[in-house]
């Protein structure tokens, strides 16, 4: 072989990992973890890999461009509220500090960022995917985990993949204290609005912390107290209408967001309810609104940007074939206190 042309009739510069694998039989990625020094992959198999390698004339090329350097890839099913952004913002934080790249994208813009990581990946040039609330739960991650491309599910929905890693935050503890605080403050009348009809994962732990909060007081769960919406704004704002409407209304709404609470602000607004002073509002996330909200919103802190910083250095540890202490990760919550709690006005004490 003189070294201009290969076995394939192409210039050794053309011949491409896709090449190669498809001579050998094998995934991109084998032929890549063979190149990477993968011991894990069969001597037979390797052996073929690196005969063709030799014959073929493969050499690694910087001129690949910029996915030669590392792309991590963030899916989310969309991406409307701050709550992504405090992710991204920790995620970030590590790719800047290993030289990686992020791209981020989300479902309910079209399969394009999907078939973009999914090329990706088939070609050999995705390091790591984060699948983020309800995007592990779809079959993603099966696909790029026969792709041999690292996967990590951040705060997942329902029913990420069992063998997928995951990021998440204690929901029932932060829920528990959210509803002992009120209940401290002498609340016996405490309504709560969920995050999802769909039952995300972390919408039953914060409701089932609730519950458990009203359970250790020895009082009994009002059925008709418990409203089920979406992590919106507007949703918010109709169950709390409806909560305010109630013949025996509560005397303290257990959000279970921020966005959620934001709206019950908007419900309250509207019926003339003052906040504390007759109606107290916790929330859940500590977003930046939170703070800005008239009175502050006391709410349950969830690390976001920390899950992801978690996030984005476990996806490289798997990347590096680092061995992970533990594969589910939980971040610890807390009670943020601000003004939107008091004790319940004299005429609904008990």
């Amino acid at each position: 072989m003189d070294g201009s042309l290969t076995l394939s009739g192409l210039p050794a510069d053309r011949v491409t990992l896709a090449t190669i694998a498809r001579e050998a039989g094998v995934s991109v990625p084998t032929v890549s973890r063979v190149l990477n020094g993968d011991d894990q992959v069969a001597s037979v198999t390797r052996a073929r890999i690196e005969r063709l390698l030799g014959e073929y004339g493969y050499r690694a090329r910087s001129s690949q461009g910029p996915a030669s350097a590392g792309l991590i890839h963030v899916i989310y099913p969309r991406i409307d509220t701050a709550w992504q952004m405090e992710h991204i913002r920790g995620m970030e934080g590590v790719m800047q500090e290993s030289g990686m790249g992020l791209a981020v994208s989300a479902l309910d813009h079209g399969p394009a960022g999907k078939k973009d990581l999914l090329r990706r990946a088939q070609a050999g040039q995705a390091t790591g995917a984060i699948l983020a609330a309800a995007s592990a739960d779809t079959p993603l991650g099966a696909v790029l985990d026969q792709l041999n491309v690292p996967v990590v599910a951040l705060d997942p929905g329902a029913k990420a993949a069992a063998k997928l890693p995951t990021i998440g935050a204690a929901n029932w503890l932060g829920a528990r204290a959210a509803t002992e605080h009120l209940i401290a403050l002498g609340h016996r009348r405490i309504g709560t609005i969920t995050g999802s009809r769909g039952g995300l994962l972390c919408s039953r732990a914060r409701l089932d912390g609730y519950r458990a909060a009203l359970e250790g007081a020895g009082m009994t769960e009002d059925p008709s107290l418990i409203k089920h919406g979406e992590f919106e704004y507007r949703s918010g704002i109709a169950a709390a209408q409806e909560l305010l409407d109630h013949a025996d209304p509560p005397t303290a709404i257990f959000a279970l967001s921020d966005y959620i609470a934001l709206g019950v602000y908007e419900a309250a607004r509207r019926r003339g309810v003052s906040i504390p002073e007759q109606l107290s509002v916790v929330g859940f996330d500590d977003l930046p609104a939170a703070r800005w909200a008239s009175p502050p919103l006391t709410t349950v802190r969830q690390p976001l940007e920390d899950m992801g910083r978690l996030a984005a250095r476990t996806v490289l540890n798997l990347a590096r074939r680092k061995v992970l202490e533990s594969p589910r990760m939980e971040l610890s919550t807390r009670l943020i206190e601000r003004g939107s709690t008091a004790y319940p006005s004299r005429s609904h004490r008990t």
